[in-house]
């Protein structure tokens, strides 16, 4: 197949349509059989579809696939349930010896699209279930989409694009990641975002789900990925709705001690507000691809060190397009109206008061401060004192210019930052110096610089450049 020529999704369709050996089946719920019209139009449906199936009516839907935990439709655990229930029917139902060399599959969509009133935001969950052998194990392509045409219709002519894309894809392709990249022919990503993805099977048996989100992110398919201290990418409405949100930036390469102090004083501040319900807390260590990238290129097996061990550590981890903070913020907010903060250092807090990173922006460093203004955030502020010779910075002399130090007073005075308590012994320790001593090998000068159990897990994995050779002597 040329790379070069994308087909149209008639064409697609029609060639999955004469192709003899793929039959399967199609279940669609919420934006119409859009898929499936796909291929019932271009002719030849016959020697494809098994069945089609909408169970719009939840009583019917529950008496199909049973009902979720969480009362919800447009879920993942209803997409997998869908799956599951249709592939067996096929195997259950047609008799093998008349299908030798037909390669099963079932596709599946539950989708909400916008409403007439437009108070909702459309999106859904699709997948496919496919054998790429007939008599192979079969292998599950799942993604999470969110629609931004402002008309259900143009919502639905979507769905039934990717969809299609996404048959023919997994058809035709091996790697996970040249079928996400088709995914959006014939699309602009201006109509629709893929914020979650996960890959499973012997087809995909040497994927690694994680650097599919990077892909993602990379890619601009969507801003921001979500891992789960299991390792598992999340869809970021699941782990954030309603949540009281705390966030702390950073490149983690690799987490240190100072990091922890930073996270665990600004967690106890957190959790004492009178709008944060300590249960209802959300934890995010947030990574952004620039901290990712060297050169313009993003280390995949630095990235994967510094999730493993951020995981293994028990905290979720956000991987964000977002460099300038108001980004961030903007983007955790359409998730929750709950309070939410941002814990940060002296230096990081001077860069969000630099004019230059807004030139941008039609309304320059206003315009970003108008999202930050109108949020439910708070700053928890750490100190910074790299050496005896410098005097510590807070929020009562920290060196905004002059030019920005109304902004800066304003959420000041109405008790948007606060100074965070802190460990005196942890305020030299940066990151990048604990880096150099990993990969010059000084053994004993920086396993006391991190949290316990990461120099282990940096040895034995030999992350960030560690040599094993010198660790196996």
């Amino acid at each position: 197949m040329n790379n070069n020529i994308i087909l149209a999704p008639a064409q697609k369709a029609l060639k999955i349509n004469l192709d003899n050996t793929i039959y399967g089946s199609f279940v669609e719920i919420g934006a119409g059989q859009e898929v499936a019209r796909n291929f019932f139009n271009v002719g030849s449906a016959s020697g494809t579809i098994a069945k089609t199936m909408s169970a719009y009516d939840k009583d019917f839907s529950d008496a199909i696939y049973d009902k979720e935990a969480d009362g919800r439709y447009v879920s993942k655990s209803r997409l997998e349930k869908m799956l599951n229930k249709e592939y067996v029917l096929l195997e259950e139902r047609l008799n093998k010896d008349n299908f030798k060399d037909v390669r099963y599959f079932s596709f599946a969509d539950t989708i909400s699209t916008i409403n007439y009133a437009k108070t909702n935001k459309g999106h859904g969950w699709m997948g496919l279930r496919f054998q790429i052998t007939p008599d192979g194990a079969p292998n599950n392509f799942i993604i999470h989409v969110l629609l931004k045409d402002q008309k259900a219709r143009l919502q639905q002519e979507t769905v039934g694009i990717i969809g299609t894309n996404m048959i023919h894809a997994c058809f035709n392709e091996s790697d996970p990641k040249e079928i996400l990249k088709q995914l959006y022919d014939n699309l602009s990503k201006d109509q629709i975002t893929i914020d979650m993805v996960e890959v499973t099977g012997p087809t995909f048996k040497d994927a690694d789900n994680r650097l599919l989100s990077l892909v993602l992110v990379k890619e601009r398919m969507t801003d921001a990925v979500i891992f789960t201290p299991d390792g598992m990418n999340k869809q970021p409405s699941d782990i954030l709705h309603k949540k009281n949100i705390i966030t702390i930036r950073g490149s983690f390469r690799p987490v240190t001690k100072v990091n922890i102090d930073m996270l665990e004083r600004g967690w106890e501040k957190f959790k004492q507000n009178s709008k944060v319900e300590e249960k209802n807390i959300q934890l995010l260590f947030e990574i952004t691809l620039s901290n990712l990238s060297s050169d313009g290129e993003v280390n995949e097996r630095d990235f994967l060190d510094r999730v493993d061990i951020l995981c293994s550590l028990g905290y979720t981890v956000l991987i964000s397009n977002y460099k300038k903070y108001y980004k961030l913020i903007e983007y955790l907010s359409q998730f929750t109206t709950s309070r939410m903060g941002l814990i940060i250092g002296v230096d990081s807090l001077l860069e969000m008061f630099e004019e230059k990173y807004y030139r941008n922006l039609n309304g320059g460093i206003l315009e970003a401060f108008g999202v930050i203004f109108t949020r439910d955030i708070k700053f928890y502020l750490y100190p910074y004192k790299p050496n005896e010779e410098v005097e510590l910075l807070n929020s009562s002399n920290i060196p905004v210019h002059p030019r920005v130090k109304d902004l800066y007073n304003y959420l000041y005075s109405n008790g948007r930052i606060e100074d965070l308590a802190f460990n005196a012994e942890f305020l030299n320790i940066f990151s990048r110096d604990v880096l150099k001593k990993i990969r010059n090998c000084e053994e004993g000068n920086w396993e006391d610089q991190v949290p316990e159990g990461v120099a282990e897990i940096i040895k034995k994995g030999c992350l960030f450049g560690f040599s094993c050779e010198i660790n196996d002597k």
